[in-house]
């Protein structure tokens, strides 16, 4: 349903996860016998939140921490682990950057080359801990990336880039063949980024493992004011969700989509899962614990960018440690840490059993959310109100 928003120009209404609510089911359930996990590539995982492929998130140590609590952290091939030898030092530096000269020296260490070698390298670090390892690189390095993933092991490639489509464009350089792609690698493909049901059905039919949904809602993602485009998450996710039904219904094929970015709090994740996603990958979020390399700050993918830069470094602060804000005791009251015991909550207070019964949940159309009977909140900047 559309509404005009000019002569001749409609115009759809589309939701964030603010601009929502979910509404308690006929029955609860106990929040410990809730079933959180989610599968891809015919593996199941415990924890259905995944670290996103940033710098100032993921790094090896952080990568094999959240592999032994059950989930995956993405580790970025073109990023400061890949084009360093000792990534620290950088990290070190981007941090005491003040915010004026943040963007500018982030480009400048971003100009080192990648070195090919290191790639093979950090997979195989991650791999000693025997915890699984996912790693991400953008469609143009996608086949050469890939290879060496997955001949040192790699469980699960990402391709990932702010828009992906099947039908790409380019006379300048080679076009990744999605679909080929997928059939020569030996391990899942996750792909990304979409945000309607169009092109992530084109994207189903291409034999990829998961899907990523979601253009700039990242907390350090500038790309909707830089370029003017992205969908907010609740309607990209419904969009996406109902492509991955039609083709499961239509080939009998599964293919699971997770919601990237814009989530900050569990009540977020939570309204992700009831929007159709199977699992959820964040980045602020994570970038806040004590074992996350930006030091208390992060930074976009696309920060970088030499000519076009559609990300900024933001501080969020180290909070606590990662085990905490996935699992608790909480310290903050804002939504920030115990994200799977938020979660299951959640999912106990809707009387769902599991994600696919988390899908069905009821959403409402709820613009005060955020703000009804908060005002000592809002006043104080406690909880909701900071």
């Amino acid at each position: 349903m559309a509404e005009f928003i000019g002569r001749g120009r409609k115009a759809r209404r589309c939701y964030g996860f603010d601009e929502v609510a979910l509404v308690p089911g006929m029955a609860t359930i106990n929040p410990n016998e809730v079933n959180t996990s989610f599968k891809m590539g015919g593996k199941t995982y415990k924890v259905p939140i995944l670290a996103a492929a940033m710098d100032g998130v993921v790094n090896v140590n952080f990568a094999k921490k959240m592999g032994k609590l059950g989930g995956l952290a993405v580790l970025n091939l073109e990023g400061i682990q890949t084009r360093y030898e000792n990534p620290d030092e950088i990290l070190d530096k981007i941090a005491q950057a003040s915010p004026e000269e943040a963007t500018k020296l982030v480009q400048g260490f971003y100009n080192e080359p990648i070195k090919e070698k290191l790639v093979g390298v950090r997979v195989e670090e991650i791999k000693k801990a025997k915890v699984p390892c996912i790693v991400s690189a953008i469609p143009q390095r996608a086949e050469k990336f890939g290879k060496i993933a997955q001949e040192a092991g790699a469980d699960i490639f990402v391709v990932q880039s702010t828009v992906t489509s099947v039908r790409h464009v380019s006379t300048e350089y080679k076009i990744l063949d999605i679909a080929k792609f997928c059939k020569n690698m030996k391990i899942p493909i996750m792909v990304g980024n979409c945000v309607t049901y169009d092109v992530a059905l084109e994207l189903f039919e291409t034999g990829i493992g998961a899907l990523l949904v979601g253009i700039g809602p990242g907390a350090a993602c500038t790309t909707r004011g830089v370029l003017g485009i992205g969908v907010p998450q609740v309607t990209a996710t419904c969009d996406c969700a109902e492509a991955r039904d039609y083709f499961n219904k239509k080939t009998g094929k599964y293919i699971p989509i997770i919601t990237d970015g814009g989530m900050s709090s569990g009540g977020d994740i939570c309204k992700a899962f009831a929007s159709g996603a199977d699992a959820v990958m964040v980045g602020s979020a994570f970038a806040r614990a004590k074992e996350a390399p930006g030091r208390g700050y992060h930074w976009g993918m696309a920060t970088p960018n030499a000519n076009l830069p559609r990300g900024t470094r933001v501080r969020v602060g180290t909070t606590g440690t990662l085990e905490e804000i996935l699992f608790g005791p909480a310290k903050l009251d804002d939504g920030s840490q115990n994200l799977v015991g938020a979660l299951q909550l959640s999912m106990g207070s809707l009387g769902a059993k599991n994600i696919k019964d988390m899908q069905l949940a009821e959403i409402i159309i709820a613009p005060s959310i955020q703000t009804e009977g908060k005002v000592f909140q809002k006043a104080q900047r406690v909880g909701m109100g900071k």
